[in-house]
């Protein structure tokens, strides 16, 4: 790969050169801002090779002498593996020797050069935000340099797999429903049109689904018009369209006009329109052929699609079953293979997702999954590949953070397990740790207007009371068969303004790596519900969805108290009620042995 990669970079510091380009930045999305981004897009993955099936946070700085990718602390161990040979040096975004991006491009330059990026790519408020900060320092800024088009000779196709029909029954709401509730959002903005740009809104407003798009969420490649005129127009590839969703489009008045042709109908609108786009969101590009009075706003859809109703919960409850099955399946399936010693983190990884695609209801993984093992596990976001798989042998800690597509719901559990015999005394105590806070998050009780930041010392009090810590996030939203990361509510430190309210669902999943010996991870779902109203307001607490055991192995019984044991007994009846229905005698059996 060192030889290819240094090639394309050499092409793109002539192409730059070509286009009077002195520095150009490549970052990791799309059009529509996505996480996992098509591989249409997958420009700076191509370039650089630093990436992952799951994708990677990272956006490259390129000059004539210098190529850097700036990462945050998720993928430091990832990115100095795969940048090592390729001429790009990895740059932190964060952590105690962060480097500002903007900053140390201001450093390279000299006035009056030229930055360069794909408007396409870069969302109105980065773009903006960026051409500010380098006016103040006389360089020039470009949003029309789509390098890509330049180098990339066999760069993948658009993605054209075809659409389907998301069961309404499934759902709850129909997209009539939906679509009032979005434009409701309107009224008081002014605004009497919104462009909506995100894909997982735009799959939750029309109930709409596909899958091959874009890796683990079945979302497709699109823009949805809406005004209070009752217009309705999809952007997308006509190919991906089929009789049936034809017939769904016809039913709700949706008209549908050629992906590309989004910039000219933003363009020809009535002068009358005050349209809503959300510019974190939104394309640059897109955002500078509008020509009428322009709104910013837009994120009160992710909030609605974020309060799933009780169909849906209903229909995850299915979804968490299935998933428990197949993961007995998975881990009586290593107790079985372990000892014969032919087990490879691939492997695992590999079985794990045929275990879970065995149902019919399963569309694909919610991400790859995760499988660490030893030091492999401490790299947070490690993802085996026939690069980097080792063996599963000897003794020690597996890490194995996986999740499923469910029609009746999107799944994502992590539990770490010790093989080849008896734990150490640090793993024992370092995974109760984790466990206390992952316990204590799941009994909180909260009143309404709780944010998930003041939540987050729940889950990490246990470790920094001995001086130790993770840097992720504790929690973030998980959609409804859409995306496995949901916004916009979160646990973490840093304080995401959004209220916790009954009907979101997200993850919990504290941690803690220890570099190149062992990670761990405790990862459930939750679903917040209200628990008692009073003369002091609504209070809420969460409801557990994920159904698979604890390794008790793992267990330091000395620091857990009688409420969390009791919490413990009382998740791991659940399990097995819920499960063993479902499961052969022998599973049954072995999922017993293990509670």
């Amino acid at each position: 790969m060192e030889k290819i990669e240094k090639k394309r970079l050499e092409a793109l510091r002539a192409a730059m050169a070509e286009h009077g380009i002195d520095c150009c930045i490549i970052n990791s999305t799309d059009p529509h801002q996505s996480e996992i981004p098509p591989s249409h897009w997958r420009g700076r993955e191509w370039l650089t090779g630093f990436k992952s099936e799951n994708g990677t946070n990272g956006t490259a700085v390129v000059t004539q002498k210098h190529a850097y990718v700036w990462t945050d602390n998720r993928f430091f161990i990832q990115a100095r593996q795969q940048l090592n040979g390729t001429g790009f040096e990895m740059m932190p975004f964060d952590g105690p020797e962060g480097v500002d991006l903007v900053g140390r491009v201001c450093e390279l330059l000299k006035e009056g050069e030229t930055v360069g990026i794909d408007g396409m790519t870069f969302s109105v408020s980065e773009a903006q935000k960026m051409e500010n900060e380098f006016n103040d320092h006389g360089i020039k800024f470009r949003t029309d340099f789509s390098q890509f088009d330049y180098i990339w000779e066999d760069r993948p196709v658009r993605p054209l797999n075809k659409l389907f029909v998301h069961d309404e029954k499934i759902v709850g709401k129909n997209v009539n429903s939906k679509v009032g509730r979005v434009l409701k959002e309107l009224s008081g903005s002014e605004a009497d049109a919104i462009l909506v740009s995100a894909l997982d809104d735009i799959a939750w407003i029309t109930n709409l689904r596909t899958s091959g798009d874009i890796s683990f969420s079945p979302m497709f490649v699109s823009y949805l018009y809406l005004d209070t005129n009752g217009r309705r127009v999809l952007f997308i590839d006509e190919e991906k369209i089929g009789e049936e969703v034809k017939k769904h489009l016809d039913q709700y008045s949706i008209e549908v006009m050629a992906y590309d042709k989004v910039r000219d109908f933003v363009s020809q609108l009535p002068k009358t329109t005050r349209l809503m786009i959300d510019p974190g969101l939104t394309a640059i590009s897109v955002y500078d052929h509008i020509d009428c009075p322009v709104v910013f706003g837009g994120e009160g859809v992710a909030k609605l699609k974020s309060v799933k109703n009780d169909t849906m919960l209903a229909h995850w409850r299915t979804a968490m079953e299935k998933d428990g099955v197949a993961l007995v399946k998975m881990f009586k399936w290593i107790d079985e293979e372990f000892p014969k010693g032919e087990l490879t983190e691939m492997k695992i990884a590999r079985k794990l997702r045929e275990l879970r695609l065995a149902d019919p209801d399963c569309v694909d993984e919610s991400f790859a999954a995760i499988v660490g093992w030893n030091g492999h596990g401490a790299i947070v976001h490690y993802e085996p590949t026939d690069d980097t798989d080792i063996p599963v042998s000897g003794q020690g800690l597996l890490l194995i953070d996986s999740g499923g597509q469910y029609k009746q719901g999107t799944t994502d559990i992590t539990r770490t397990i010790v093989l080849g015999g008896e734990a150490t005394a640090d793993q024992k105590h370092d995974f109760t740790l984790v466990l206390k806070g992952h316990i204590a998050l799941s009994k909180a009780i909260f009143p309404k207007g709780t944010r998930g930041a003041q939540l987050d010392i729940l889950a990490r009090q246990y470790l920094w009371n001995e001086g130790k810590a993770y840097y992720h996030g504790t929690g973030h939203g998980v959609g409804f068969f859409i995306n496995c990361h949901e916004g916009p509510v979160q646990i973490r430190m840093n304080d995401i303004p959004v209220a916790l309210e009954p009907g979101m669902v997200m993850s919990n999943e504290p941690g803690l790596y220890i570099e190149d010996q062992y990670g761990i991870r405790t990862e459930n779902m939750l679903a917040v519900k209200l628990w008692k109203s009073n003369e002091f307001g609504d209070f809420y607490r969460f409801i557990t969805l994920t159904l698979f055991p604890y390794d008790k192995k793992l267990i330091e019984w000395e620091i857990i108290t009688p409420e969390e044991k009791d919490w413990l007994d009382a998740y791991h009846k659940e399990v097995y009620e819920r499960l063993s229905p479902l499961l052969s005698d022998e599973e049954s059996e072995w999922l017993k042995g293990i509670i």
